[in-house]
């Protein structure tokens, strides 16, 4: 056995320790299990957020990307930036109407904005779906790192079951103060060993970052630009709108802004979060690295890249070092998803049948449906091969979807009516599904179009559609939408 198996053991262990201990004092009632009794300070609210965006995403797409396609995997550091950005004027006013209601998801607070339980459950709906491919991000990466980081000792689905039985473990006891600890940890990891990596290998291997660069460009001319087409810079620019407007419409990152005890809490992180994005660039530096180093990888492979060049640079328990981490960067957010998602099952789609649910009955609810959902995720990751920052972008182009009627109902006065953003979103989310199982494009939904237009990403062609429509219903169905 080499050394980075027990490293890599001790850190699921250490997060199911800490995720489990968590709950110490609390009686995990539905407000407890769900947004820790709206009692986090800025810090907790920081890490939980930073846990939720920095995932298996950061550690092995962005690397990846960096790897397989060069210049248009820049759109993450462009995106995530504006995101945060946006927060300091868009989550306030959130979180103020949630705590005022004692709001427990996302739906609950479109249900109450547009007085209308249909749309809530809607909205749960279109989370659920999301959330899905979101999961399965995180557990595909699981695998790809314990596999890799384990020299082959232990395959990807057995990495996968125990890190969906650990998720599952301390989300049923302890919830969102489970995660919001556990990611305590998994920052200040993933900080150190993504900033090492990023400046050691560069200057390793190529003795500079402009080295490094030239050498690239000079085996690959142009790989670090946006290509004129596909990844063009029409595909970049309705891209990083796309995910930029969707960031904070997940479903988990959305409950998460319930936790913090005051609405200072994002205003401060607002400033803080785009500096930490840094470290997606040093996780791009890690990816560009390996490009002349490991070559050779295609598709799903490229999310490989990362660890392929660890395993040649370090010995096995550095390599133990860093797979620890890119554990923790999926078990954070995967607590993050499931306890959402269980939520949104037992809140939003059950309790409305069941007008007379207690709020224990509801919890007791969400952490029975927690390992159902858990089984559902894991099943959908051993079947799939996309790489990580397809499903991430799938998933992406379902919650965007809420975003004109979320800020829109942030509005004094508010044009969408409750048929309006109920036809919106119906518009919007068949848009994405159909463009989706059909692999159609713009290029080859309307040809006619100037070739510049045929790489916008399709998510945003699905967002027009549903801002149009969502302005003519509530225009020829007028009704006046009480703001709350």
């Amino acid at each position: 056995m080499n050394a980075a198996l027990p490293i890599i053991a001790a850190s699921v262990v250490v997060a199911l320790a800490v995720g489990v201990r968590a709950r110490s004092g609390e009686e995990m009632s539905l407000e407890q299990w769900t947004v820790g009794g709206r009692g986090f300070g800025t810090m907790l609210v920081f890490l939980l957020m930073a846990g939720e965006i920095y995932t298996t995403f950061t550690f092995l797409g962005g690397s990846g990307w960096a790897y397989g396609k060069g210049g248009p995997a820049y759109y993450i550091l462009c995106y995530i930036t504006l995101a945060y950005v946006t927060s300091y004027w868009l989550l306030p006013p959130i979180w103020t109407y949630a705590k005022e209601r004692r709001l427990f998801s996302q739906p609950d607070f479109f249900a109450a904005k547009y007085d209308s339980p249909l749309l809530g459950i809607l909205v749960a709906l279109v989370g659920i779906v999301a959330l899905v491919p979101y999961m399965v991000l995180q557990l595909k990466g699981l695998g790809i790192i314990v596999a890799t980081a384990s020299y082959g000792v232990v395959p990807p689905w057995a990495a996968i079951w125990i890190g969906a039985a650990t998720v599952t473990a301390y989300v049923m006891v302890s919830g969102v103060r489970g995660s919001a600890w556990t990611a305590v940890i998994k920052d200040t990891m993933i900080l150190v060993v993504v900033l090492f990596l990023g400046i050691y290998l560069p200057l390793h291997y190529y003795g500079g970052f402009t080295a490094m660069f030239e050498a690239i460009e000079a085996a690959k001319p142009g790989f670090l630009a946006l290509p004129d087409k596909g990844q063009s810079p029409v595909w970049f620019a309705s891209t990083t709108l796309l995910t930029a407007l969707g960031a904070y419409m997940w479903p988990h990152t959305f409950a998460s802004l319930y936790t913090a005890k005051d609405a200072g809490a994002f205003r401060r992180n607002a400033v803080i979060l785009p500096i930490y994005q840094l470290i997606n660039l040093f996780v791009f530096l890690v990816g560009f690295a390996a490009i002349l180093q490991v070559p050779g990888l295609k598709g799903p492979e490229v999310d490989l890249s990362l660890f392929r060049l660890a395993i040649q640079s370090f010995p096995p328990w550095f390599v133990g070092i860093i797979g620890a981490t890119g554990v923790l960067t999926a078990l954070v957010p995967g607590s993050m998803i499931l306890m959402s998602g269980a939520t949104l099952i037992a809140n939003n789609l059950y309790r409305p049948m069941r007008p007379g649910t207690t709020n224990a009955a509801t919890a007791r609810l969400a952490k029975f449906v927690v390992p159902i959902l858990a089984l559902v995720c894991v099943g959908f990751t051993l079947q799939g091969g996309e790489t990580i920052v397809q499903l991430l972008l799938l998933g992406y182009s379902f919650v965007t979807q809420l975003f004109p009627s979320l800020v829109t109902s942030l509005l004094l006065n508010n044009p969408l009516t409750r048929d309006g953003a109920i036809a919106g979103l119906v518009t919007g989310v068949a848009a994405v599904t159909v463009m989706t199982l059909s692999g159609a494009t713009i290029g080859t939904l309307v040809p006619f179009l100037p070739t510049a237009f045929h790489d916008l990403n399709t998510g945003i062609v699905a967002l027009a559609l549903n801002l149009v429509v969502a302005g003519l219903v509530s225009a020829l169905r007028p009704a006046p939408v009480v703001v709350r």
